[in-house]
C-alpha cells in the first residue's frame, strides 16, 4: 500500500533540520572569518601565514579563502580580481575579514572603511595610512606589519663570512611590494652604504634581464647577492615566470653566494638564508589580533603590530655548497632546511 505524506510535514521536518543545523553552529559559538589574499595558495607566504591563522582560530571560527593571486596575473586584471573579492564577502557576510599583503588592502581597504565589519590585514609593506582617503584608519580596522630585515641582514652578512664583504647586490622585482620597499626602505635610492658594505639595489621586470644580472655580477667586484622578490618577473612575451624556476636558475647559475630576505627563498637548489621573515609569524600575529576583536568587541580600536623579529634559518646544502661554516653564535640560534 502507498503511503503518503503530506507536504506541510515535509516542510516541518526540513525547517527542523535547519533548526538543529542553526543550533548546532550557535553551540559550537563560531564566527565566520573570511580571507582575502594578494596572492595564491601554492605561493609558500600565504601557505605559511594561511596555516597559522588555521592553527589559531579553527576553534573559534569558519574560515574561508579568496585568492586575488596578484602575483602572477598582469596588473590591469587586478581590480577585476579585487572586484570578485568584494563580491565574495558581499555574499558570505563574514563577521570579520583578514587581508593578507599590500594589494588586498590596497584595492579593499578603502571599502572597507565604509562598512561596520572589522578587517586585520598582515604583510603590509607600505604606510597603511597611505591607502586610504584620511590620515588615519578606521577604529574596525588594524593589523601587521611586515618590514623586511635588509639592513641588518647585510650586517648580519658581514659577520658570517669569512671574507670581507665590501659589495653587495640586492635584487627585487617590480611589483607592488618591491615598490613599496623601494620607496619605504631605501628611499628611492639604487645605491647606499649598510656598515662597511656598498650595497647596490636594483628593481627587475623581465626574465632575461635577471639572468644577465646574475651571470655579469661577479665581473662587477660584488661579494654577495641577497635576494628580495622576484615573483611577478615575466619573459620576453609578457607572461609570467613561476617563480621556483628562477631561483633555481639563479640558485644553479650564481657564481656568488646566495642569501635571502624571506624564508621561502631559502632551501635545496634556492638560498643560503640568513635573517629572514616568515609567513606563520605574520599569520599568526595577525590572527591573534583577530582573535582579540572576535572575544573583546568587533570594533575595538588596535594598535597596528610590527612583526619585524626575524629568524636565522640557513638551507644545510647550501651551506656546504659554498663552504661556509657559520659562527657559533649564528649556529646556537639557526634553523635549518634542507
Amino acid at each position: 500500500m502507498a503511503v503518503t505524506i503530506k507536504l506541510p510535514y515535509i516542510l516541518y521536518a526540513v525547517l527542523l533540520l535547519f533548526s538543529l543545523l542553526s543550533s548546532q553552529t550557535l553551540a559550537d559559538g563560531k564566527k565566520q572569518v573570511l580571507v582575502i589574499e594578494s596572492y595564491h595558495a601554492s605561493f609558500k607566504w600565504d601557505a605559511d601565514y594561511r596555516r597559522a591563522i588555521e592553527d589559531t582560530l579553527q576553534d573559534h571560527a569558519v574560515i574561508t579563502f579568496f585568492e586575488m593571486d596578484t602575483k602572477r596575473l598582469p596588473p590591469n586584471l587586478h581590480t577585476k580580481q579585487a572586484k570578485a573579492a568584494w563580491e565574495r564577502y558581499l555574499h558570505s557576510e563574514p563577521d570579520l575579514v583578514i587581508l593578507g599583503d599590500d594589494n588586498a588592502l590596497k584595492f579593499l581597504g578603502p571599502k572597507f572603511a565604509k562598512t561596520r565589519t572589522p578587517v586585520v590585514y598582515l604583510g603590509i609593506n607600505n604606510n597603511p595610512r597611505n591607502y586610504f582617503e584620511y590620515t588615519f584608519l578606521p577604529k574596525h580596522i588594524s593589523g601587521v606589519l611586515e618590514r623586511p630585515l635588509m639592513k641588518r641582514s647585510v650586517m648580519y652578512l658581514q659577520e658570517m663570512s669569512e671574507k670581507p664583504v665590501e659589495k653587495v647586490l640586492i635584487l627585487f622585482d617590480t611589483g607592488t611590494t618591491s615598490s613599496t620597499i623601494a620607496k619605504e626602505v631605501f628611499q628611492g635610492k639604487s645605491k647606499l652604504r649598510i656598515g662597511s658594505a656598498e650595497v647596490h639595489v636594483k628593481f627587475i621586470a623581465k626574465y632575461d634581464q635577471w639572468k644577465n644580472t646574475i651571470q655579469q655580477a661577479s665581473t662587477k667586484q660584488f661579494d654577495a647577492i641577497i635576494l628580495g622578490l622576484y615573483h611577478t618577473i615575466t619573459d620576453a612575451q609578457g607572461a609570467h615566470v613561476p617563480s621556483k624556476k628562477i631561483i633555481n636558475w639563479t640558485s644553479k647559475n650564481t657564481t656568488l653566494p646566495l642569501f635571502a630576505f624571506w624564508e621561502f627563498s631559502v632551501g635545496q637548489d634556492m638560498a643560503i638564508g640568513g635573517l629572514v621573515l616568515d609567513g606563520y609569524s605574520q599569520g599568526k600575529a595577525a590572527a591573534n589580533l583577530a582573535l582579540r576583536k572576535l572575544q573583546n568587541g568587533a570594533n575595538r580600536r588596535l594598535e597596528p603590530v610590527q612583526n619585524n623579529q626575524g629568524q636565522f634559518i640557513f638551507s644545510r646544502s647550501q651551506l656546504q655548497k659554498w663552504n661556509i661554516q657559520l659562527p657559533a653564535h649564528f649556529q646556537d640560534k639557526a634553523i635549518y632546511l634542507p
